[in-house]
C-alpha cells in the first residue's frame, strides 16, 4: 500500500512538472513568434534583398527568388534548420554582416530575457555569441536625459 501511495505522489509530481514545462515551452513559442513578427515589421523589401544576398551561400538562387517577404524568409530558414526558437545564431550573424544593429539587438534581447542566455554566459549552446553585438546594444540604446544636448532656440529676426 505504501508503495502505491508513493508512486501516486511521484506520478502527480511528474505530471505537474510536465505541465509546467509545457507552459514554459508555449510561452517561449509565443515570445519567439512575437520576435519574428517584430523583426518582420522592421524589414523592408530592400532590406530583404540585402538579407537574402547575405545568405546566398545557404539559399539557392531559384528558391531565393521565390522568397518575397521577410516572413517567407524566416520560414525558409526554419525549414532548413538555420533558425529555431533556441537557435538564433544564424540570423544574428546575418543581421551583423548586413549592418542591422537594430534587428540584432532585438534578437539579443530575446536571447537574454526569454532564453536567459547572455553574452557573458560560458554555456556551450547552439547560440553563437557575437563579440561585437555588445557594442551595437550600446550604440542604439536611448540616451538619458543628462546625455541629450539641449540646443538654444534660433535667434529672432530683427
Amino acid at each position: 500500500m505504501g508503495r502505491e501511495k508513493q508512486t501516486s505522489k511521484t506520478s502527480k509530481r511528474d505530471a505537474q512538472r510536465d505541465l509546467e514545462k509545457e507552459r514554459r515551452t508555449e510561452q517561449t513559442m509565443a515570445e519567439y513568434s512575437s520576435l519574428l513578427s517584430d523583426l518582420s515589421e522592421n524589414i523592408t523589401n530592400e532590406d530583404l534583398e540585402q538579407l537574402k544576398s547575405a545568405c546566398k551561400e545557404d539559399i539557392p538562387e531559384d528558391q531565393s527568388n521565390n522568397i518575397t517577404s521577410s516572413k517567407e524568409w524566416f520560414s525558409y530558414l526554419e525549414k532548413n534548420d538555420k533558425l529555431a526558437q533556441d537557435n538564433l545564431s544564424y540570423i544574428e550573424h546575418i543581421f551583423e554582416i548586413s549592418r542591422r544593429p537594430d534587428l540584432l539587438t532585438r534578437v539579443i534581447e530575446y536571447r537574454t530575457t526569454v532564453l536567459k542566455i547572455s553574452e557573458d554566459d560560458e554555456i556551450d549552446t547552439k547560440l553563437t555569441r557575437i563579440p561585437s553585438a555588445k557594442k551595437y546594444k550600446d550604440i542604439i540604446r536611448q540616451p538619458s536625459e543628462d546625455e541629450i544636448i539641449k540646443l538654444a532656440p534660433p535667434p529672432k529676426k530683427v
